[in-house]
């Protein structure tokens, strides 16, 4: 695990650099990231041209965290986890946390800027204030090359590892409201990923890493996965505007029996001939004028919802399908209009962060009285957010969300699957039944 002693310290930069420098000198590495992140496992994607997972202690427990891990590492010879804010931050969903569940080693990366002798301190720090842990060394970022003796001499002092440096360079990951910029939206980035592993390749000390002894996975028992009679459809929105999108999430449907059937809100006139309908998270708003201009795809997804084809809408989806959708400039952008109301911009971050949902009726995910945890994270707000669920947090805030039914959920939180299986079961065996009734009638209900 490649983790941090904080938000912004460098851990994706460092996680990038060995990725793309163990890619150039032939070795497989498994790539993953803790927590709800769907940004950075777009670079690790980017970077090994294969999936990148998610692995969330709030969401899951330790056999399923651990099963996860045994099948995104299959057949490579490591598996990277980069960690999320600072090592012991996040409770439950701590990268802390997920290392003792999977007994992961740990290499915690300090930024080394405007210090010298305090990078000690921090390091005997983060050693001492949660034991036991398995941090085993260091990388020392925006380091200066004439400080390595000295951060060298520090890790014998303190007895743990010394696994190398990056200098101070020009930032190569640029940021905005919701993180980083999507790996699509950045200039050049294969050029500027073969550049950090070049790097990473000089300052890291990449045998060292791949000398750590093999650490096997705890014993584990899977989770129960039950199977369609027979294949249904599920088209999945993904592009530039929607690209929020659990890799985890897409294999379990594809496990249940699913046929996901990627499209384009934004270049697409219709959606694919389908059975259920997915309409993930993302960037709607940097796109409105596109996709409201497209009114072949509104009136498709329109056609389809109120059809009663199941729909799972979250967050970006969410917003798309309201009546309109404001930007920034104050402009207003017509939308799918399956929910009657408007989405608009704030000032901050809206109700961020890990939340348990307890479901006030039945619906097409789950019963009445039945709790899920989801996440939040968004600056778009809603007129009307929904009231199908009461949301909590760990602090006592409680709120209402979501609009559901016996063919949708859509809401600002974000759901994964393998917290609880039975909600994409429940899903596809929905689509599985509407396609069967579309079918009796020989009807395609999005035309």
């Amino acid at each position: 695990m490649i983790a941090g002693t904080g938000s912004g310290c460098g851990k994706t930069t460092v996680t990038c650099a060995l990725l793309a420098a163990f890619s150039q000198n032939g070795i497989r590495a498994a790539a993953f990231k803790c927590g709800p992140d769907y940004i950075d496992p777009m670079f690790h994607r980017e970077i090994l041209g294969t999936p990148s997972h998610n692995l969330d202690g709030f969401f899951c427990d330790t056999d399923t965290l651990c099963y996860l891990l045994n099948h995104g590492a299959n057949h490579t010879d490591l598996a990277v986890i980069e960690g999320v804010m600072g090592f012991y931050d996040g409770g439950s969903g701590s990268a802390y946390q997920l290392s003792q569940r999977t007994e992961t080693a740990v290499i915690a990366v300090i930024d080394c800027k405007g210090m010298q002798d305090s990078i000690g301190a921090v390091m005997l720090g983060f050693l001492r204030y949660r034991t036991p842990n398995r941090i085993i060394g260091f990388i020392f970022n925006r380091l200066p090359e004439r400080l390595v003796p000295f951060a060298q001499e520090l890790c014998r002092t303190l007895k743990t590892g010394y696994f190398g440096f990056l200098p101070p360079q020009k930032e190569m990951l640029e940021s905005r409201h919701l993180g980083l910029v999507t790996a699509d939206e950045i200039p050049d980035l294969k050029a500027k990923m073969r550049s950090l592993g070049e790097l990473a390749s000089k300052t890291l000390c990449l045998e060292s890493l791949l000398a750590l002894p093999d650490l096997p996975l705890p014993a584990y028992i899977p989770p129960e996965i039950p199977h369609l009679p027979k294949k249904t459809r599920i088209a999945v929105a993904k592009d530039r505007a929607f690209c929020f999108l659990y890799d985890e999430n897409i294999r379990l449907l594809e496990q249940i029996g699913c046929d996901i059937r990627f499209f384009s809100p934004i270049t697409d006139v219709r959606i694919p001939e389908a059975d259920g309908l997915l309409l993930c998270g993302g960037y709607p708003e940097l796109y409105a004028e596109q996709l409201s201009n497209n009114s072949a795809m509104l009136t498709s997804i329109r056609n389809a919802v109120f059809s009663g084809m199941p729909t799972i809408a979250e967050c970006g989806g969410f917003l798309y399908l309201h009546t309109e959708l404001q930007t920034k400039d104050g402009s207003c952008y017509p939308m799918v209009n399956i929910i009657s109301g408007s989405a608009f911009p704030t000032e901050r971050l809206q109700r961020f962060g890990y939340i348990t949902m307890t479901a006030k009726n039945d619906s097409m995910i789950c019963d009445a009285g039945q709790k899920i945890r989801a996440h939040e994270f968004h600056y778009w707000d809603s007129t009307v957010c929904g009231n199908s669920f009461q949301a909590e947090k760990t602090d006592g805030r409680i709120w209402n969300c979501c609009h559901t039914s016996a063919s949708l959920y859509a809401g600002f939180p974000h759901l994964y699957f393998y917290q609880d299986t039975s909600m994409a079961v429940r899903f596809a065996q929905a689509a599985l039944q509407y396609g069967e009734q579309y079918e009796s009638h020989s009807t395609d209900p999005s035309a």
